[in-house]
């Protein structure tokens, strides 16, 4: 199948999620309680079942040394604009936040309709890593240049072990390594709570983007989504490949999962640790919009890279 036909419901649930929420169905509070059960609920037992069933014998170790490669080389090129006065610290912590965070839902999705179940388990193995890792940065970004108005610096390390995703991650590695194999009615409860978390997870998405904030957009904004969308699987794709010997199916993977835009749910964490809200809003929409061509380039790049689709 290939990346245009696994993108078209990905992009069809993204609108049915704009057209819904511009109606007001449901109000916007509704869709804010979807947000929270598909953060808290729905997509940590997906992670919690893909991860429990996932091959972590493997690959796991190559996919985990790239993306950690990859999310502290960007974070580092975000703290760039730390060095020009003229870059306000709540912005940088943006800045450091959009390049290391990636958008779960869309990535899942695209991955379990080109590649299945192995496609899944792979991304829940990116998840594994992406997720907490993501989440360590942004926290510290926004601990140390987030405005500060209380005077009560953050714990990084609490807020990161209170994370659900972290927690589901931590869950399913664990259940994996045990050796007990999913099966009966635990893993029946599972399957039926995580059959939402795709569908509501890219619904939440469309319903999120703001586009009075893409509207207002500025050079600085398209720069930053640019570094962002390219320059993360610029330094996974071949650093996975080159260095490490990851080809085939795990390295269109890692190319995907690195490829996404930038998670909608970064706004609520810059607004609540001193980011420039209106900031990391317009990155969000804008790298939203773009991404539906540059992860197309990045796909077709890494298809030439391994000499075509695997299978």
């Amino acid at each position: 199948m290939s990346f245009f036909q696994a993108l078209i419901p990905v992009i069809f649930m993204v609108v049915l999620g704009r057209f819904l929420a511009r109606r007001n169905i449901p109000p916007a509070e509704g869709w804010r309680a979807i947000e929270r059960l598909c953060y808290l609920v729905f997509i940590p037992a997906l992670i919690i079942l893909v991860l429990w069933r996932a091959p972590l014998e493997t690959v796991p170790w190559k996919i985990g040394l790239t993306l950690l490669v990859a999310q502290c080389g960007m974070a580092l090129i975000g703290l760039i604009p730390a060095l020009w006065k003229s870059t306000p610290g709540p912005s940088v912590g943006c800045i450091v936040q959009s390049n290391s965070r990636w958008n779960t839902f869309i990535a899942l999705t695209i991955t379990g309709v080109l590649f299945g179940e192995t496609g899944v388990a792979l991304t829940a193995i990116c998840a594994a890593i992406m997720i907490p890792l993501a989440n360590i940065l942004s926290i510290l970004a926004f601990t140390y240049f987030g405005a500060n108005e209380s005077g009560v610096k953050r714990n990084p390390f609490a807020e990161l072990i209170r994370n659900p995703l972290v927690i589901a991650c931590l869950i399913g590695a664990a259940l994996n390594v045990s050796g007990i194999k999913p099966s009966g009615t635990f893993e029946t409860i599972l399957e039926l709570v995580s059959e939402p978390a795709m569908a509501l997870g890219l619904m939440t998405v469309g319903a999120g983007i703001d586009l009075k904030a893409l509207r207002r957009a500025g050079i600085r904004t398209f720069f930053w989504s640019n570094v962002r969308l390219f320059g993360l699987p610029l330094v996974a794709v071949p650093f996975a490949h080159f260095a490490l010997g990851v080809d085939g199916v795990p390295l269109v993977v890692i190319a995907i999962c690195t490829s996404t835009p930038t998670a909608v749910n970064g706004y609520i964490l810059a607004k609540q640790m001193g980011g420039d809200a209106p900031f990391m809003a317009n990155l969000i929409a804008a790298q939203t919009a773009m991404s539906v061509v540059t992860m197309f380039l990045v796909y077709l790049s890494t298809l030439w890279l391994i000499g075509g689709l695997p299978t």
